[in-house]
């Protein structure tokens, strides 16, 4: 089969300006097709950030 990308990006626009839940998830960048998000996603949420650590009082 062979994607026609124009049209899917059309696709994609139109979903975002009708403002629907699939649109709204594409404009944030998140997966739209049920998938988790919350231990996943990675592809579509990109690198994570890692987090800093407790810091440590200085010793007296």
């Amino acid at each position: 089969m062979v994607m026609n990308w124009r049209r899917v990006g059309s696709e994609i626009q139109r979903l975002v300006e009708v403002d629907c839940y699939r649109g709204s998830r594409h404009r944030h960048g998140m997966p739209c097709r049920g998938q988790r998000t919350k231990t996943n996603a990675r592809t579509k949420k990109g690198k994570a950030v890692a987090i800093a650590g407790k810091k440590k009082a200085p010793r007296k």
